[in-house]
């Protein structure tokens, strides 16, 4: 797996190469901006990048608008952005093209080398990745007048881990069900939001949209 980082802070890039290198993959250049990043991924069409929502010069939201120009040139390059806070407006843009293959992570969980790789292994196959505690607080905001108020619990805690990019296997397990079952309440989520069948259309992926516009 070929991967880019945009990190400017040196010891926490370096240490981020060091954990996907020790986990296998090839980290083919690192950037300390968003115009590196643009020209990187242009350039080495990595399998995914790593990118820091902060960067310079005003270390505000400039790696996510890199990352957003860089899909808008590559189209669907799988982007995992990292953020020091949680912030629900960061998740929806990187959504909104409905391609799938992006991630949105606390930078706490590179403590955590295992979730972090997977995470990154996850984005870079296509998947959608949303760090958990973004999950948590959107569970417990108010759902009245939104298309997620005609969630039942069970549906809810169901597009709770779609929006942490886990398979319907992985969504099995941890709630201890049958797949069935999993693809039964999958198939009300996407009718009850109005998510009809399209060949072009990232379903699960406009199911977690809508689950970050309307809580």
């Amino acid at each position: 797996m070929r991967v880019v980082i945009a990190e400017d802070s040196v010891l926490l890039r370096e240490g981020i190469r060091r954990l996907l290198t020790d986990a296998g993959c090839e980290v083919v250049t690192t950037v300390g901006d968003g115009p590196g990043l643009v020209t990187a991924i242009v350039e080495h069409r990595p399998d995914v990048s790593v990118v820091d929502v902060r960067m310079p010069p005003s270390h505000r939201d400039e790696g996510l608008r890199a990352a957003i120009s860089a899909r808008d040139k590559v189209p669907g390059t799988p982007v995992l952005v990292l953020s020091q806070y949680v912030e629900k407006q960061y998740a929806s843009e990187l959504l909104a093209d409905g391609a799938g293959a992006v991630g949105y992570l606390l930078k706490d969980r590179v403590a955590d080398v295992r979730e972090f790789v997977e995470a990154v292994r996850r984005v870079a196959a296509g998947g959608t990745v949303m760090d958990p505690e973004v999950v948590a607080q959107l569970l417990v905001r108010s759902r009245r007048n939104d298309p997620m108020a005609t969630l039942t619990p069970r549906e809810r805690e169901v597009l709770g881990l779609m929006a942490e990019g886990r398979s319907n296997t992985a969504i099995a397990a941890a709630l201890v069900v049958s797949a069935g079952a999993v693809e039964k309440h999958i198939s009300n989520v996407f009718a009850k939001l109005g998510l009809e069948s399209s060949g072009t259309d990232h379903r699960r992926v406009l199911a977690v949209l809508t689950y970050l516009r309307e809580s």
